[in-house]
């Protein structure tokens, strides 16, 4: 591994640190040397009195105490002045080894269950989801990276045989779709809802209109015409009876205009009840929508215009995806924000997209812990184990370092301690 692999773990305070822990060893090592001559020195001068005794037994502890020390913390990273003492260089050594205990206990202690979902569940994805919907600005670029999608989707779904075989769904589904009870049930509805009123209305306005005109009157009175006798043409019977019945026609259509509870909307609405009924019952009523719907379908007109709209909406995507046209990168830019919008407001669709997202996270973090775990070990036995000890040492060599300072502090009270026992017993 490259000397830069380690340059993530790098810091802007990493030159100050190495200064500083080059201060520290140094000052430990003074510390050493200083505690080796105060013991030489306090051995020297034993004769002169009983009490540099005390001084050397606490010097020389703390000098072994510290050079012990110094031993530990170095054979921690490397070798003691590069002799190969074994158990020495211990991290380089059990390398394959940490690696993988590294792995377990990453597996066990951070990709498990409940921690992962615990943690998971501190998360708000869809409001952030939604705040990022929010910006226009993002909102924009997600809709001109969709429309840049498009045309390829497109493209893929006819050469892949996708659009054939959506195209038969669609019309298996259709051809499934019974529409008997489908037009009975929306006809109810339509009738309770009093909306055919409406109809009926417009039928009667629709009928009064077309008697009235001029070139339908004619067409009547041509009619009568000819079936009336000689003798009443000769007395103009017909241009009298076209008036009767367009007078009496515009009567009544006025009549039941006007009249809400006018009897023949009664016979209106049994009539349609009576259609609805057929519709539900009728066998024969049923066959005839069934074959009705067939025959749709099994036009070739049906899939000439289902082509022309596939075509036509290929072309005004590719139109868009080009910037040729900012109509569609418009519109889709106007959805995602309005759906941020939405999504921010409602706080039950965020509490759901949320408990998915966690459900779907924790399965795959559960499917795929061990190949982390495994990945984990592979990273960390390739990595230059040099160079990581240099890192390490570096962030942590200061307080490692300060062990040694302890190390002759507590070996020095160690054997003062002992010296002060020893000549204890030799005074009784």
């Amino acid at each position: 591994m490259s000397a830069n692999s380690f340059s993530a773990f790098a810091g802007p305070g990493d030159a100050a640190r190495a200064a500083d822990l080059r201060r520290v060893k140094i000052l430990a090592g003074l510390v050493l040397l200083f505690s080796f001559a105060v013991f030489i020195a306090a051995r020297m001068l034993l004769p002169v009195h009983p009490a540099f005794g005390f001084v050397a037994a606490f010097a020389e502890a703390a000098t072994i105490g510290g050079l012990a020390d110094w031993y530990a913390v170095v054979a921690l990273f490397r070798r003691p002045l590069g002799l190969p003492i074994p158990h020495t260089a211990i991290i380089q050594a059990n390398q394959a080894v940490i690696a993988d205990k590294l792995g377990e206990f990453i597996e066990t202690h951070f990709l498990d269950a409940a921690p992962v979902e615990a943690k998971l569940r501190e998360v708000d994805f869809a409001s952030f989801v939604a705040d990022w919907l929010g910006d226009r600005k993002r909102s924009a670029d997600l809709a001109r990276f969709v429309l840049r999608l498009l045309p390829e989707a497109m493209s893929a779904t006819e050469t892949s045989g996708l659009k054939t075989f959506v195209i038969r769904r669609v019309m298996t589904q259709l051809q499934s779709v019974d529409l008997a009870p489908l037009i009975a049930g929306t006809a109810r509805d339509f009738i309770k809802d009093a909306r055919h009123t409406g109809l009926l209305d417009g039928l009667l306005g629709a009928v009064h209109g077309a008697l009235t005109q001029p070139e339908t009157v004619a067409v009547i009175k041509d009619k009568i015409r000819d079936e009336l006798p000689t003798l009443l043409k000769l007395y103009r019977a017909d241009a009298f009876l076209v008036k009767r019945i367009v007078a009496s026609a515009t009567t009544f259509f006025d009549d039941v205009r006007k009249d809400p509870a006018h009897p023949f909307r009664g016979e209106f609405d049994s009539m349609l009840l009576s259609v609805v009924e057929k519709l539900e019952s009728e066998p024969g009523v049923i066959d005839r929508i069934h074959g009705f719907k067939r025959d749709l379908l099994a036009r070739p007109e049906l899939a000439e215009l289902g082509q022309a709209l596939w075509s036509n909406t290929r072309g005004f995507i590719e139109r868009n995806a080009s910037g040729e046209s900012s109509v569609l990168a418009h519109h889709l830019a106007n959805v995602f924000v309005e759906a941020g919008a939405a999504l921010a407001a409602d706080e039950e669709m965020r509490r759901e997209i949320n408990q998915g997202v966690v459900v779907v996270l924790r399965s795959f973090i559960a499917e795929q812990k061990s190949g982390v775990s495994g990945f984990i070990a592979e990273q960390v036995k390739a990595w230059d184990m040099r160079q990581l000890i240099g890192v390490i040492e570096l962030n942590i060599g200061r307080d490692l370092q300060y062990i040694r300072f302890n190390g002759s502090l507590i070996g020095g009270l160690a054997g003062l301690v002992l010296y002060t026992i020893e000549v204890l017993l030799r005074l009784n």
